[in-house]
Order: C-alpha cells, then sequence, then structure tokens
C-alpha cells in the first residue's frame, strides 16, 4: 500500500490533493505555508485537512518501520513462512500487527517455555488435536525425572496450551470486541485514605461503575488521577463467564477427555494472560481517545485566548494588583517599552488611597495614558473600583485582563533577557499591560499549559500535548501576520519558516542593523536561506517600508503579477491598494501563472482590498456587577454578566469579578441538547448569567445561561 491509499481510507480527499500535500510537505513547506499559498496544488485543503495528511502519513511510516522490524526479527529467528510473511506485509493495522509478531516476541520465560523443556509440547500438540480419549495413559509416556506424576504432565501441556490461546489471534480480535463493547470500569476507594482531606476531591469516585465505552473523557481522566495519587483503585472487566464462552466457541472442537483438559487451559489463560492483557490494552484506548478530546479542547481554548481581541498601539497604564506588598504599576508606550513603574499602596493595610490616586491620575497625564489595564488576580475588583473613583481629566478605557501565566512569564529566562534591570513584580505588571495591547504577542512568551485554560493537561500524553500547542499557536500567529520590525524572538519563533535558532538572528540582526525596509532585506539574515524566505517572507508585515505590498499578505512571489494588473489598470501599485472599483475590473482568469492558478489569484484580490486586515475584532470594555466583591455577596436566583474563563468537555467557568470562578454544566448553557460546549460560548465571551447554587464552604458557584 502507497500512502495516499492508508491516508484516504481515513479521509474524503481526492487521491491527487493528498499527493500533492506529500510532495510539498517533503519539500520542507509548513502547514500554514501550504494552506495558504498553494491552494491550487492542494484542491484548497484548509489547515486542519493537511495536519490530518501530515498525522496520517507519519502514521504509515510509523507502521512500515514496525513492520520491517518485525519482519527482521522473525527472520533471525528462522521463524518465516511465506503465508506469516504475506499476513504481516499485507496487514497496516499496529495492532493486528503486534498479534502477529505476539508468538516470536522476545520475552522472559513462561509457564509454557520451562513446559516445553521438559518435552511436553507433543502432548500439548495431541491434546490440541482433540482426537484422544485416554489421557492417562496416553501421559504416561512423557514421564521422566523432571516430569514424575501424570498430573504434572497434563499441567505442563495445559501450560503450553494457555499460551497457545493467549497467542491466537482470532480468540484476541474477538475478546477485543467484547472488552470494547461491554468493558465496565470500576472505582473503589482505598480505605486507608478515605478520610484524608485530599481524597474528598474524588468523593464521588469512591464507589462508581460505569461502561467504560460511554465514560466521558473528563471523568475517565479524573478517576485516573485519583489512581495515581493514590486514593482509588480502578478496574476495567467484562463478564468472565461470557468471555471464557466466547474462547470456548473459537477453540473447542470436542466434548472428549482433551476438551476438559483444553477448558482447563482457556480458564487459566483467560485469567493469568488474556484478560490483563486485553483489558489494560482496552483502558489504554479509552486514555488515548480521553486525551484526544482533552487535548484538542485545550487547543481550542488556547486559539480562542490567542486570538483574542487586541487594543491596539495604545498607551497602556498596566495594574499587578495587591494588598500588603501593593499595586505594582508601569506605564507603556505603543510599543509597549517601559516608560515608568513604582508600587502605590491604595488598600489594607497602609490604605494610603489618596495618594495613590494622585500618583496615578499624575502618570496618566504625563505618559499620555490612553487605557488602563488591571491584572483579574487579588484585589482585582478593589483596584478597579479604586481607578474608577478617581477624577482623570481625560478618564482612560479601564479593563481587568487575565493574569494567568503572568508570574510564569516573569520569572522566566524570556523575561530576564526582556527586562535585565527589573524584578519580577515589574515583569508581571508589564505582560498584564502587554495583554491588553497584544494578547498574541504576549501569551507566545509562556508554555502554554500555564496560561490554565485546559482541563487535566498535567494527565495527558504531555509530547502529543507539546506538539498539538505549538502548532496551535504557529496556526495563530500565521493566520495574524506579525510585525517585523517589534516583534519578539518568542513570536518570530512561531513565524512559518523560522524557528527558535533564525528568530534569534534576525532580533540580532535588527539590532545591529536598524529596522527592515523590505521583506528581501530578510534574505541578508544570517542562515535565512530562499527556503526559509519563501516560508515566511508573507507572515511577516514592515508597515511605511519600500514596498507596499510589504504590509500585506500577498506573497513576494505575487509581486511581479499585482504589478502588471496595476499596469493594466494605468495604475501604480499603491494606487491599487484598497481601490475598490478599480479592483472590482480586474478578471482573476487573466493573471493566472504556472506557479499561481485561479484560487491564488483570487486570495491575491482579496488581500488587495484589505491589505494586511487583523482577523482579530477590537477590544471591548467590560463591567461585573459593582455589588458583587466577594463568593458571601452571591445569592440564588441573581442575574449577573460574566466573562467565559475556561472551556471544558463538561461545560464552561465564569468570571463573575471574584476569587472563584461559577460552572455552567454543559446542561445549562441553552434549552435542549448540546453536544459541544463550543458550539455555544467561546472563551472571553461576555454571558449573563443565573446563579443557581452557591457553596460558600467548598467555595464552589453553580450557574445558568438558561435565564
Amino acid at each position: 500500500m502507497i500512502p495516499t491509499g492508508f491516508i484516504q481510507k481515513s479521509l474524503s480527499v481526492s487521491d491527487k490533493s493528498i499527493s500533492a500535500t506529500l510532495k510539498l510537505l517533503a519539500e520542507d513547506c509548513t502547514i500554514p505555508f501550504i494552506s495558504r499559498y498553494r491552494k491550487d496544488a492542494t484542491g484548497n485543503l484548509d489547515e486542519v485537512q493537511i495536519e490530518q495528511i501530515a498525522k496520517l502519513n507519519a502514521q504509515f511510516e510509523e507502521i512500515i518501520k514496525r513492520k520491517e522490524s518485525i519482519l527482521k526479527s522473525i527472520q533471525e529467528q528462522d521463524a518465516m513462512t511465506p503465508d506469516l510473511k504475506k499476513r504481516i506485509e499485507d496487514s497496516f493495522d499496529l495492532q493486528e500487527l503486534e498479534d502477529l509478531y505476539l508468538p516470536f516476541k522476545k520475552k522472559r520465560k513462561t509457564k509454557a517455555d520451562a513446559a516445553k523443556e521438559k518435552g511436553l509440547e507433543p502432548l500439548a500438540k495431541i491434546i490440541m488435536s482433540q482426537h484422544s480419549n485416554d489421557l492417562q495413559h496416553l501421559a504416561t509416556k512423557y514421564l521422566n525425572d523432571e516430569v514424575p506424576s501424570v498430573e504434572e504432565a497434563l499441567q505442563g501441556a495445559r501450560d503450553i496450551m494457555a499460551e497457545w490461546i493467549n497467542e491466537n489471534m482470532y480468540v484476541r480480535k474477538n475478546l477485543r470486541r467484547l472488552f470494547q463493547r461491554k468493558a465496565l470500569f470500576t472505582s473503589k476507594v482505598v480505605k486507608a485514605k478515605k478520610e484524608e482531606e485530599a481524597a474528598q476531591k474524588y468523593v464521588q469516585y469512591f464507589e462508581w461503575e460505569e461502561s467504560l465505552s460511554r465514560i466521558p473523557s473528563h471523568r475517565l481522566l479524573a478517576m485516573l488521577r485519583a489512581e495515581a495519587e493514590g486514593y482509588v483503585k480502578t478496574k476495567t472487566e467484562i463478564d468472565k463467564e461470557e468471555a471464557i464462552e466466547l474462547i470456548e466457541q473459537a477453540v473447542l472442537k470436542s466434548r472428549n477427555e482433551c476438551a476438559d483438559q483444553i477448558s482447563l487451559a482457556i480458564k487459566d489463560s483467560y485469567k493469568r494472560l488474556l484478560e490483563p492483557a486485553i483489558s489494560n490494552e482496552t483502558l489504554q484506548e479509552a486514555k488515548e481517545k480521553a486525551d484526544e478530546k482533552a487535548i484538542s479542547i485545550f487547543s481550542d481554548n488556547l486559539r480562542q485566548l490567542l486570538l483574542a481581541p487586541p487594543l491596539g498601539e495604545k498607551r497602556i497604564l498596566a495594574i499587578d494588583p495587591g494588598y500588603r506588598s501593593g499595586c505594582k504599576i508601569v506605564c507603556l508606550d505603543e510599543k509597549g517599552d517601559l516608560l515608568h513603574n513604582e508600587t502605590v499602596y491604595p488598600h489594607a493595610p497602609q490604605n494610603e488611597t489618596g495618594m495613590a490616586m494622585k500618583k496615578i491620575r499624575s502618570m496618566v497625564n504625563a505618559y499620555n495614558i490612553q487605557a488602563i489595564s488591571i491584572g483579574n488576580g487579588t484585589a482585582s475588583r478593589e483596584t478597579e473600583f479604586f481607578i474608577k473613583k478617581i477624577a482623570f481629566d481625560t478618564p482612560p478605557q479601564v479593563f481587568v485582563v487575565s493574569e494567568a501565566g503572568a508570574s510564569v512569564y516573569s520569572a522566566s529566562k524570556i523575561a530576564r533577557e526582556e527586562f535585565p534591570s527589573y524584578d519580577v513584580t515589574v515583569r508581571g505588571a508589564i505582560s498584564i499591560g502587554r495583554r491588553l495591547s497584544d494578547p498574541l504577542a504576549e501569551l507566545v512568551k509562556i508554555d502554554a499549559k500555564s496560561i490554565g485554560v485546559g482541563q487535566y493537561q498535567h494527565d495527558v500524553d504531555q509530547t502529543q500535548l507539546k506538539n498539538e500547542l505549538d502548532s496551535t499557536v504557529m496556526k495563530c500567529v500565521n493566520s495574524v501576520g506579525i510585525n517585523l520590525n517589534t516583534a519578539s524572538k518568542p513570536l518570530l519563533s512561531y513565524v512559518s519558516g523560522i524557528g527558535e535558532k533564525m528568530a534569534e538572528n534576525i532580533v540580532n540582526y535588527r539590532t545591529e542593523n536598524g529596522a527592515f525596509e523590505d521583506r528581501k532585506q530578510l534574505k541578508k539574515v544570517p542562515r535565512l536561506g530562499e527556503k526559509a524566505f519563501q516560508q515566511a517572507a508573507a507572515f511577516v508585515r514592515i508597515a511605511n517600508g519600500k514596498n507596499p505590498l510589504d504590509n500585506s499578505a500577498v506573497h513576494p512571489e505575487a509581486y511581479p503579477v499585482v504589478e502588471k494588473m496595476a499596469k493594466d489598470l494605468g495604475l501604480k501599485t499603491i494606487d491599487l491598494i484598497a481601490n475598490k472599483e478599480k479592483i472590482a475590473l480586474i478578471s482573476p482568469e487573466k493573471y493566472v501563472t504556472e506557479t499561481i492558478g485561479i484560487l491564488g489569484i483570487k486570495d491575491i484580490l482579496k488581500e488587495l482590498l484589505k491589505p494586511g486586515l487583523d482577523p482579530r475584532k477590537a477590544a471591548k470594555v467590560f463591567e461585573f456587577d459593582p455589588t458583587v466583591k466577594s463568593i458571601k455577596d452571591l445569592r440564588t436566583g441573581m442575574i449577573l454578566p460574566g466573562i467565559v474563563n475556561n472551556i471544558t468537555a463538561f461545560g464552561c467557568f465564569v468570571d463573575l469579578g471574584i476569587k472563584e470562578s461559577g460552572l455552567v454544566h454543559i446542561s445549562q448553557l441553552k434549552e435542549g441538547f448540546v453536544s459541544d460546549v463550543n458550539e455555544v460560548v467561546k472563551l472571553h465571551q461576555h454571558v449573563q448569567v443565573k446563579v443557581t447554587e452557591v457553596d460558600e464552604a467548598r467555595k464552589r458557584v453553580q450557574l445558568s445561561m438558561i435565564l
């Protein structure tokens, strides 16, 4: 089988599109570049489809590699037969390949091996053929110093048969199906730890039973976490009698004495070999699906967070609020550079409210502040109320932003490199301010796992999680595009074709030579060759550069096409950009080239209409209910404004302006059935919610969006 055939089994995509995509990936083209600038080659595949093709191709290569390893191992054992070789070569299922390889797998000495060494394999074969009816007499032929009795001979034969049954592909396949359909997942408390305070968060799983095929991903991960922490024991099992009957139907062909021995071997094989292996395999499969679901939710939340509305290039006063340690204040210019920092103490115990008001008013005037960004952590609401009492000459807009991950950034190597002369408190406040002006540019500096918009992110496959989150960040960065002259090294590193080392080279070149004047200058950056330039150039922007197209998503390879369009209309390129009437006169078919097809030309025309358009919406001011300052102020039945700050498989969490976020269960999102939370709400969405339950002791708030 070739890769395209394997991929087509999972995707409804044409052979031509798959082949073209694989060719481009083999040429080291990135997914953002292929989806945006090679639409005609791929048949207009989007990023998701291209990513799926890349993943399936990696699976195909893994299968090929595993097949080669299995074939080599069996050949080295001189155990290969033409039929076995064909079955291995024809199989493209990893599970099936492992079943075929199982009898030849090197393993520690088994009971069957010991019995074979005692010369009992011929006896096992005779019993397995199920033709003999006088096993007592037959077994005496195999007695020796190591096998002194008939029962020991029969026991050895049963050990060998149990292993054969375990290695039977038909048995394993059918037993696997039975587990997949009917396995129950049970959870029981570890009595010695039942009363521990930390165990109480898992109290609902102290006695739990549920069909493994129906268990929601978040519940499975929660129970597995409870087990990992030592509070419960879990088990994956099916009805033993049904499993034994299934194996007997596959193996037993008679009702004689042989059948009695085989029945005993079946029970032993199931208990000792098959059940532990297949139950573990089934649970692992369920865990992988749960991981995929959790990672998908985290990835979707991260995408929404990164593409949150930016305020843009404004002068910002940012506040990292606090009580005893005070409120850390920084003033930032339009580019996010630090102008000034100090600490004020408007809250208890110092209560220097008047002095703090005077200082902030003075800073707002001195630095022409246009907006105030307040972190949503400790003392956030009090700080917001305090700011709104200040009589500014020209009141700036006031925003509350998420602090998630700010402390991680402030102590990071990136933050130390950016602000070596300032401590973590100042760096944290700077991050809070920059998150308001451009969330994407600031959040890429933080390990995505620390941003806090996932569920069970520490329990899932960490390699898979990292790959998925890195891919999400890359898609977001390239969908927006970046300013080549202001982008940080972390932001540049996610640009198509760049990477961490090249990003460092770009920043160093910019420091030594000043701002880039056009995209072509990128080629002067050390080690940035033609391929990297091709992949990266269209995703970086140069405002007020030599070529107006450098501030658009038009790829440099298409500049001659745009220049011809302008010339044909009797215009300069700059006069064609955003000229709706003139662009409407252009016939796309006329400008198709060998490298740019009709889809590419239509994309160019769209970009010329609105060059460099940021796909993100504008930031909006939001106000919490001023009467609600803590969980003590909540009452059942209250209707409150809130902001969605996390999305999970079972609902969403809403920030009400207090320390505790409230949960809107999936059943309370709207009237009727909801299969996917993201269909109803998005991260940072402004919503109205009703308080349905307040558990002050456990600090839990239940909400409903069905008002």
